[in-house]
């Protein structure tokens, strides 16, 4: 059974600054990550790399295909790995490298043609999202093994996603100066993936150097099941299914809205050469939300924080349909205000996991956090690549223009100027409803955790 430092509730210590710290910076990588790619991949695949929207939304789907595989797969190698670094922290030495050069591939456009682009893009998608797996589901599986506290998760996770917000604010100024500074796009985008690849590479060296795991084997415990037993095991834990949905919703709001928001401001707004304040609004306005949700959540609760901020956020995407071209500024207004809900998007979810681990824990008397943080980055890509896939879609069938330079626009139909309003406004609004009764479901409160924890500790002592 894996060790635990800690016998109850009462006994676990507070995380010093530097430890939250060290963790935090762990996340800068997958933030850049989704910051950039999530505002700019798609707009760049249709308008600088030539790509057709449904040749890019094949990529998207069959990288998902290969993502079912390799997530609880490489989750479930970090729950087997057995070293003196711990479980998890190898996999961040010596994943960083690997995926810091396939995120610079994805940003090249090589002298191929259409076909050969096609193959070069779904090469480097599978190899990146090879990478970004076996550093980011190592990575957020360590959360649970620093620490047993339920609002210590929390305040944990707001500084991991601090990181995540801020990291990913200053990777779109970096992004947006490099573009510019350089002759041409194509090689604007070469110089700033180099750049962050680098920043990638970092930035897990310093989680892997000072972070320690405070849960891991010794040895492979004899009646550990395999790999298909232990899909099985997590998926009849019914908290963790509500987890699942409520994350997978929340995050493929943002993923409709992000995906598409530079094409919708690029072709029904106007204003395209200030996107990045409006990139900067929201990523400021939802970090300094994190940190008033974290602190509220302590005295109202996981589930009304989220009730709270995302009704707003509805509220928010529901007005984004009604903006008209010219308005640019009253988009920005509403990005602000969309930080209320993309906060408890990030933070709410991420905390509710580590209680379901503990859960399965009592239940198994096995800690299994790579098998169930692997499907949640497994979800949090879905939602990346089903936003992209199901949107590039509808504009392909819609009749989308590509783009041959983008100081000479092309006239869309009506028909893609239509979806890319939906896309980024009643769409999500939707997506957002569902989640509410889901999270109404959820049982894991504060007390019921404590009690888990108790029943826990009462099985090691016994």
């Amino acid at each position: 059974m894996a060790a635990s430092t800690l016998d109850n509730t009462e006994s676990t210590p507070k995380l010093s600054f530097g430890r939250k710290l060290a963790f935090g910076i762990g996340d800068l990588g997958p933030a850049l990550v989704a910051s950039i790619q999530g505002f700019f991949l798609n707009a760049f695949l249709l308008d600088i790399a030539g790509i057709r929207p449904a040749a890019a939304g094949i990529i998207f789907l069959i990288v998902k295909i290969w993502d079912s595989v390799n997530d609880p797969l490489i989750g479930r190698l970090t729950d087997r790995t057995n070293t003196r670094w711990g479980r998890r922290r190898p996999w961040l030495l010596f994943g960083a490298i690997p995926f810091g050069l396939a995120w610079f591939m994805q940003w090249l456009v090589p002298d191929l043609g259409p076909n050969g682009l096609f193959w070069y893009y779904l090469i480097v998608a599978l190899l990146l999202d090879t990478g970004f797996t076996a550093v980011n589901v190592p990575y957020t599986a360590l959360t649970p093994e620093l620490t047993q506290d339920y609002d210590e998760r929390t305040s944990l996770n707001s500084f991991r996603f601090s990181f995540s917000i801020l990291g990913g604010l200053a990777a779109l100024a970096v992004h947006s100066v490099l573009i510019e500074a350089f002759p041409t796009v194509t090689q604007g985008y070469a110089i700033s993936a180099a750049v962050m690849g680098g920043i990638i590479i970092l930035s897990n060296f310093i989680t892997f150097a000072f972070t320690k795991e405070t849960h891991f084997k010794d040895a492979a415990e004899e009646d550990d099941p395999g790999f298909i037993e232990g899909v099985k095991i997590a998926l009849r834990n019914r908290p963790f299914l509500y987890v699942v949905a409520i994350y997978l919703l929340s995050w493929l709001c943002i993923q409709f809205v992000q995906a598409n928001m530079l094409l919708y401001v690029r072709y029904w707004v106007g204003g395209e050469d200030r996107f990045i304040q409006l990139a900067f609004a929201l990523q400021v306005s939802a970090f300094v939300f994190l940190i008033m949700w974290s602190k509220i959540s302590q005295k109202w609760g996981k589930q009304n924080v989220y009730y709270v901020g995302m009704s707003f956020w509805i509220f928010v995407q529901i007005a984004i349909f009604f903006v008209q071209p010219g308005q640019f500024n009253l988009v920005l207004g509403l990005a602000v205000l969309a930080g209320v809900g993309v906060s408890v998007g990030y933070l709410i979810p991420w905390s509710m996991l580590p209680d379901v681990v503990e859960l399965d824990e009592l239940e198994t008397g096995q800690r299994r956090e790579g098998i169930y943080y692997g499907f949640f980055v497994f979800l949090q890509k879905l939602g990346i690549s089903l936003g992209l896939a199901l949107s590039n879609f509808a504009l392909e069938a819609a009749g989308y223009i590509n783009a041959e330079d983008l100081t000479n626009l092309p006239e869309q139909p009506t028909a893609v100027l239509t979806a890319l309003r939906i896309f980024v406004s009643l769409v999500p609004a939707v997506i957002l409803l569902l989640s509410f009764p889901i999270v109404r479901s959820y049982p894991i409160t504060r007390e019921k955790h404590a009690e888990i924890l108790a029943a826990i500790a009462a099985k090691k002592q016994s």
